[in-house]
């Protein structure tokens, strides 16, 4: 909504920059516009809204952060496996995470979120380029209490996650390396829990 409500106000800014003709100026205004709508465009693609205002939320966040956030959404999530709100917790809890551990970083941060699914099941993968998560922890951090944050950190995030996926029948899996962590979740599309 707020672009529309910008949008006559964009197109009389190129078009004065037109009359002036200041080329560059324009296409340089015209880009950054763009660029602006991309970033909105490219989460607002799911049927649920309160999915939509997550990922918006956390794109924010991460951009405060000097972190690339690239979004990939496959599917448009219409008839989740689980309560909006529950889904909510799982993905913002692996945002977080990943968010967290790129702070560690002083340059080059990635974080890659791709939201897909196919005929069984949802699945949710979140990728960061940031610290690799010990061999000897992976298990440990799901536990309750438990987190290599170097910031303050309760320990609970990835517990909270794996709670709630158990009650619906879905699994986390992480894969980390010097170059990537990824958690990836999948949640069954009809849950026996």
């Amino acid at each position: 909504r707020a672009q529309r409500h910008d949008f006559l106000n964009h197109l009389q800014v190129v078009y004065g920059l037109m009359e002036m003709e200041e080329y560059l100026e324009a296409r340089e205004y015209i880009g950054k516009v763009y660029q602006d709508i991309q970033k909105v465009s490219r989460v607002l693609k799911t049927a649920n809204p309160a999915v939509n205002a997550l990922l918006q939320a956390k794109l924010l966040d991460a951009e405060k952060r000097n972190i690339r956030m690239d979004i990939h959404v496959l599917s448009r999530f219409e008839h989740l496996p689980v309560p909006s709100w529950e889904f909510c917790r799982v993905l913002g809890n692996l945002l977080d995470n990943a968010i967290a551990a790129l702070s560690e970083k002083k340059d080059d941060r990635v974080l890659s979120v791709r939201l897909q699914e196919n005929l069984k099941e949802i699945i949710v993968s979140v990728e960061d380029n940031g610290p690799m998560i010990p061999q000897n922890l992976l298990d440990k951090i799901f536990h309750p209490g438990f987190t290599t944050k170097k910031e303050q950190g309760e320990g609970m995030g990835l517990a909270i996650v794996k709670a709630i996926l158990e009650q619906y029948g879905g699994k986390i899996e992480v894969d980390s390396s010097e170059s990537l962590t990824e958690f990836t979740v999948s949640i069954p599309k009809t849950s026996d829990a």
